[in-house]
């Protein structure tokens, strides 16, 4: 069974064909500069064509926020448009897009089943005292303000990687996940399910991101009002602040390679902030089995997993220096045979877990 699965951006469309038996990628691309005299139903009739013979059983999409109703996965209907489109107040930047990738596939695609695959749907099964934010209960309850987390869609698989790479059934083991891109957070997984994750209603909060600012004083924007307006707030902790304010570069390697002091101060801040989170999810879960590292940074920065861990020995957690160094690929162990608690590089593949979940719901 062959799944497209498709991950719409304002300006571009990632696609990819994923044979789910195989669970190999068939192929793939990416359509840029939509907006510039394109649109997203002209990249995906040009996406179309270059898929003339193709046989598709589904095609499956990335939609960043389900709020509060969407749990799972969700063929895509008419009504089911309007909801998303509807929950683009909680994420305008994402959704928008989104449902625009959808609106055109499903123009471009006639008789193929639609399904929508939501970043916060892994994450509804936080408790009650994880997700509430001790504002007015009656606010709160009219705008839809709560903790929704994100990433669900590489947590959900990197999971199960984790599990068949520890040979133990998931439902036994405890992980901190950390996914470490240009967006960042951390999940605290018990037994499969999600019980706490950095970012909150957006994903603004948590990690210290490339350019996103992570948690943040609420009363410093109180405070910035006075000099700024909102959309000055809101494009200064969205797109110019985390690494990119602290230090003048967003990508993870400039910074590394950097080599000087405000390089060095943002990867401080940045770190503490990683083993902050990590403190934190040893004690909600009671330990753990395993704390795992995926998505660019976190699958490819030896320098970030031996900071998160480093000094932990006496929780368990004992690095192999030369393994945690090792140019490899693939899911792997990095910690010593000693060490308690594993340390795992697990890449994600969101693409091969959209493409699951689109032929499980069918």
């Amino acid at each position: 069974m062959r799944v497209l699965v498709v991950n719409a951006g304002s300006s571009t469309i990632k696609w990819e064909v994923v044979d789910v038996d195989t669970s190999a990628r068939v192929r793939g691309g990416i359509v840029e500069r939509i907006g510039d005299g394109a649109t997203h139903a002209d990249a995906m009739t040009g996406i179309l064509a270059g898929l003339e013979g193709e046989i598709l059983s589904a095609i499956g999409h990335r939609v960043v926020h389900g709020g509060s109703v969407f749990p799972a996965a969700t063929l895509v209907t008419d009504e089911v448009e309007l909801q998303i489109d509807e929950l683009s107040t909680l994420a305008p930047l994402h959704n928008p897009a989104n449902l625009a990738g959808i609106r055109a596939a499903r123009l471009a695609f006639p008789g193929v089943p639609n399904v929508a695959v939501f970043d916060t749907a892994f994450h509804q099964t936080l408790a009650p005292e994880a997700y509430t934010y001790a504002i007015d209960a009656g606010v709160a309850a009219t705008h839809g303000v709560r903790r929704y987390g994100f990433h669900g869609t590489s947590y959900r698989y990197v999971a199960g990687a984790s599990a068949a790479l520890l040979g133990r059934p998931l439902e036994e083991l405890k992980l901190v996940v950390f996914h470490l891109g240009n967006g960042a957070s951390v999940c605290a997984i018990d037994g499969g399910r999600s019980v706490e994750t950095s970012m909150g209603m957006t994903p603004l909060e948590g990690l210290v991101m490339g350019t996103r600012s992570g948690d943040l004083d609420p009363g410093v924007l109180m405070h910035l009002a006075r000099s700024y307006s909102l959309a000055d707030l809101d494009g200064m902790l969205n797109r110019g602040s985390g690494m990119l304010g602290l230090s003048g570069r967003s990508d993870m390697r400039d910074v590394q390679a950097a080599g000087d002091a405000a390089a060095q101060a943002a990867l401080d801040v940045y770190h503490h902030r990683l083993r902050h989170y990590l403190g934190a999810y040893f004690v909600h879960l009671g330990g753990a089995d395993a704390v795992v590292f995926t998505a660019g940074v976190g699958e490819n920065s030896p320098m970030t997993r031996a900071a998160t861990v480093h000094g932990l020995e006496g929780f368990g957690l004992v690095l192999d220096e030369q393994l945690n160094a090792a140019p490899a690929r693939g899911a792997r162990v990095v910690s010593s045979p000693s060490s308690t608690v594993k340390v795992l590089v697990v890449p994600t593949n969101e693409e091969l877990e959209i493409a699951r979940q689109a032929v499980a719901l069918l």
